[in-house]
């Protein structure tokens, strides 16, 4: 009899509702559970150097712009020797064929200007100040800025920014920022035109003065 009352008292143990959980448990829960999710993320989220290995086939440097801790930084230039720098970038504009006909036959015009000529101020307005767009490049003094923009083909307007400088360090990210901003200046003047308008095939296309040197857009050994 006793065993058999016992197996009762246990069976309405075992289905009896538990009790309700305070305010300041499921807070206490709540906070661990917090704590666990941060230190998964924690450890998900290594220093930039877990990730930001060197580049094979490319000197087999790591990245210069990432401290040893894998935090970002601007690279100390200061210790480098001041040379001729020059940097070529290249930026390709391709119309539909109806709108490159009507531009040629307006000679480069909309309804907004010269579009030619707008997009070379807006591009060396843009070499000047990359250093204030692209966070860990150098305020730089450009010497030089020359555009150069001609239809290669039918439809694609090729756009070249070359900048020169004597500096410490090179001039190659100037030259893509006034190649892409031209580039994106046309697509604004043309625009009433067409929004099928595709800006292409930016790119770095030599690059002299420094460590490394860039020809015809490859890295010469």
């Amino acid at each position: 009899m006793k065993n058999k009352a016992n197996e009762k008292i246990g069976d309405r143990r075992k289905n009896s509702p538990s009790p309700p959980t305070t305010s300041g448990e499921r807070g206490g829960v709540r906070g661990r559970r917090r704590a666990v999710e941060q230190r998964r993320v924690v450890s998900t989220c290594s220093p930039l150097t877990h990730a930001l290995s060197p580049i094979a086939g490319d000197g087999g440097e790591g990245f210069s712009h990432v401290d040893p801790a894998g935090r970002p930084r601007m690279v100390d230039v200061g210790a480098k020797t001041a040379t001729a720098r020059e940097a070529v970038a290249q930026a390709v504009v391709r119309f539909p064929a109806a709108v490159a006909r009507a531009l040629r036959a307006q000679g480069m015009r909309a309804k907004k200007g010269p579009v030619i000529d707008t997009a070379i101020i807006a591009g060396t307005m843009a070499v000047k100040r990359t250093h204030e767009l692209i966070p860990f490049c150098h305020p730089l003094a450009i010497e030089r800025c020359d555009f150069t923009v001609e239809f290669s083909s039918p439809t694609e307007l090729s756009i070249h920014c070359i900048v020169a400088v004597t500096h410490k360090t090179g001039v190659e990210m100037e030259a893509l920022t006034g190649a892409s901003v031209a580039a994106l200046t046309v697509y604004d003047m043309c625009k009433a035109l067409s929004h099928e308008i595709v800006i292409a095939e930016v790119r770095l296309l030599e690059k002299s003065g420094g460590r490394r040197k860039v020809r015809d857009g490859k890295l010469l050994r």
